[in-house]
């Protein structure tokens, strides 16, 4: 709570306003803003001083424990809130599947239908935080203007205060979450009038008043009859605590489902031993009614009671646990979850800093880091014989878990730890261990003396299993992914033959899809007296088509090399495809370059046709003659075309990933490309062949590349 007069500057303020502390202003802020937009709950984040985190202030409307698994969360993390708080804007989720769609995470913990707003909390030049705040699932797909606007100004204003808060030096204080009234003892108190609880308590059916949190504000006599528990055992306690039976996630997650989406729901359970009750739930802001009746067995349903002295894992651990896991899922490199672990679970538990570690014939590899300051305190560990005695040394080895509680307890068990001070002061060593075995640690860093009781040790340990996963298939990945790198470079020519009267300049960029490896090519092959070039396209990105694009580079070299004329390269090279008796085809484009008579005749299977900038900057494109792709037709012929090349003249060999994206068309692209050429042709040929590819890069930015590029610029010289 802060005491911040809208009327007076921080230069103003009295000096006992600097230690005033006033009304409660995040929860009134917050009311005030559910109250004008109809919203039936919502949160104020705040910033976590000095960490890029977002902290949970207050939350009104639902109980905490809906929104567990995100009350700390990193600023990067594929939240609202957090994209709200990083991007400074507005962010709207209309509804059940646009939340499955743009945020997956949040869609498998929560998979009701309601619509969600996030706010940045932010001035000109700091963000204080966010809100969020949620409506029922029948709220329109859009956000009215009015909605936004007063959202928007709502929480500038919060803003305002915060920073002349901050000027005065008043942390906010903390704030009491705001729910419905507290229950109320007594029938007549909770329902109006005696006579009201006398009608209710003679109906043949069950009624119980649950409030926001799910305990039990009445109950009538036939609903304590059919659940086979006292009233007064039922009264002030969560209705799936004080009866065993009820006591399953899946039961709990409809009354999660009805407060959140505020739809009326349902479902049966089977109270021991085989009498079947239907339970009809009808929520308000303010809680919900339960009706309760008799149902016949569903036979269908083979469903068995939780064990009676079993104690099932409440919803929201399963919450955390289901976000983490989804998380990790779209993880790929390890570096992807060593950053995931860094925004998402050293936040929730209360870390400042990470390192994983992994291993390499017996020595220690620091896989990846974050919070350290000085990364030399780390990365002094890579490298390390797994035989030394240290901390992350033997948990990898071993597999077992081993917490520090603090720096005196750390380098009394390990010694050499004095000469490796990391500024921390306790640490958790986490063993990653999938599929029986260790394949790496996770260590968790702590600014200050940390106790690690038994409960956190396990949370601890069970994460550790999910992150074990991610990190077992990120390894796996990075593997192949330098696999298919190390195939791509080895197929690729390392540089580029220096010939007489020519200048050339290559550049091949993968796919972001699949392996980041295909089958575009190119080559430049000096023969006699003359040169050849030639560029290429295998269908495919994967490994399948890149040894087939070796294939083919080296056919070509070897048919250029015996001295056959374009034509012959391209009919020699088309039953090659045919003889080796592949399901791929492959474009291509070869010619034969004689600069001493300036000239070049080229021939043409299905490739786009090439571009030619002349020496006065004209541009033009060589529609040739050609044939059909390569490894379609063995009886195909390739015409040629003499094209003359002046010095000074530019030639501009590329497949269609430079100039084809969905949703656009090749005319216009190939267009765009000629006007670029034209503008920027006389660079020096690396910086125009970087210059082409960044600039397609940056007009699909945030998009995925879809097909691999290749380009090769060719230049006559005098």
């Amino acid at each position: 709570m802060v005491g911040v007069s809208d009327g007076q500057s921080s230069a103003q303020a009295p000096a006992a306003a600097r230690t005033q502390v006033g009304r409660p202003l995040l929860s009134l802020a917050l009311a005030s803003m559910m109250d004008e937009v109809h919203a039936h709950s919502g949160a104020v984040y705040l910033m976590a001083p000095d960490q890029p985190v977002l902290e949970m202030a207050v939350m009104a409307g639902l109980p905490r424990a809906f929104a567990a698994p995100w009350e700390r969360v990193g600023l990067s993390a594929p939240i609202p809130v957090a994209d709200a708080a990083r991007e400074r804007r507005l962010i709207w989720v209309g509804g059940e599947e646009a939340m499955a769609r743009h945020y997956p995470r949040i869609a498998v913990v929560l998979p009701y239908p309601f619509a969600l707003a996030a706010v940045p909390v932010a001035t000109e030049s700091t963000v204080h935080g966010a809100v969020f705040v949620t409506w029922p699932g029948a709220h329109p797909p859009e956000l009215s203007d009015h909605e936004r606007e007063h959202l928007t100004a709502a929480c500038d204003r919060l803003a305002v205060r915060l920073e002349r808060a901050a000027e005065l030096s008043i942390p906010p204080h903390p704030e009491t979450d705001m729910l419905a009234s507290p229950l109320v003892g007594g029938i007549a108190g909770t329902l109006g009038t005696v006579e009201a609880a006398r009608m209710v308590s003679r109906l043949p059916y069950g009624l119980v008043s649950l409030d926001l949190h799910g305990r039990v504000g009445f109950v009538n006599a036939a609903a304590a009859e059919l659940l086979n528990v006292p009233v007064s055992r039922l009264l002030g306690t969560q209705l799936w605590a004080s009866v065993p039976w009820l006591n399953d996630p899946v039961y709990e997650d409809r009354y999660r489902a009805a407060l959140l989406s505020q739809h009326t729901t349902s479902f049966v359970a089977l109270r021991p031993p085989g009498e079947w009750l239907s339970f009809r739930l009808y929520p308000s802001t303010t809680g919900l009614s339960v009706r309760i009746t008799r149902s016949r067995a569903v036979s269908e349903m083979n469903r068995s009671a939780p064990p009676p002295d079993g104690t099932p894992s409440r919803l929201v651990t399963m919450s955390q646990v289901l976000d983490l896991a989804s998380a990790l899922t779209e993880a790929v490199g390890v570096q992807d979850v060593v950053q995931l672990v860094a925004d998402e679970i050293a936040p929730a538990v209360g870390s400042q800093a990470l390192v994983v570690l992994g291993s390499q014939a017996n020595r220690l590899r620091v896989l990846g880091h974050r919070g350290y300051r000085d990364a030399h305190v780390v990365e002094q560990f890579d490298g390390m014989p797994l035989s030394e005695p240290m901390p992350g040394t033997k948990v990898l080895r071993t597999g077992v878990p081993a917490f520090f509680e603090s720096r005196e307890q750390l380098e009394r068990l390990y010694p050499a730890r004095l000469a490796t001070p990391d500024g921390f002061a306790a640490w958790a060593y986490l063993p990653l261990i999938a599929q029986g075995r260790p394949v790496g640690t996770c260590v968790l860093s702590f600014a200050e003396p940390h106790p690690f009781p038994t409960e956190e040790r396990a949370v601890l340990t069970s994460l550790a299993g999910l992150i074990a996963q991610a990190l077992e298939r990120a390894l796996l990945y990075d593997a192949k992914h330098r696999l298919a790198h190390g195939l791509q470079e080895a197929l690729l020519p390392h540089s580029l033959p220096s010939l007489p009267g020519i200048e050339a300049a290559g550049r091949y960029v993968p796919a972001t899809q699949g392996m980041d490896i295909g089958g575009d090519f190119y080559d430049l092959v000096r023969t006699q007296g003359m040169a050849a070039a030639v560029i290429g396209d295998v269908q495919g990105h994967n490994v399948t088509a890149a040894g087939l694009m070796g294939q083919v580079r080296t056919a070509v070299r070897a048919y250029t090399a015996v001295g056959q004329a374009p034509e012959e390269v391209m009919r020699s090279t088309n039953r090659l495809l045919l003889d080796l008796g592949s399901d791929l085809f492959a474009s291509c484009l070869y010619l034969r370059l004689d600069p001493a008579h300036g000239r070049a005749v080229m021939s043409r299977a299905g490739h786009p046709p090439p571009l030619l900038r002349r020496p006065d900057g004209r541009v033009r494109v060589l529609d040739l003659a050609g044939g059909p792709l390569l490894g379609i037709d063995a009886s195909a012929v390739y015409p040629t075309t003499e094209v003359a090349l002046a010095p000074g003249s530019l030639l501009v060999l590329y497949t269609d990933g430079l100039v084809e994206s969905p949703g656009t068309d090749f005319e216009e692209a190939l267009a765009d490309l000629g006007r670029r050429l034209a503008d920027a042709g006389d660079q020096p040929l690396d910086e125009l062949a970087d210059s082409l590819i960044h600039q397609e890069r940056h007009h699909r930015d945030g998009e995925e590349r879809l097909d691999d590029i290749a380009l090769l610029l060719i230049r006559a010289v005098g």
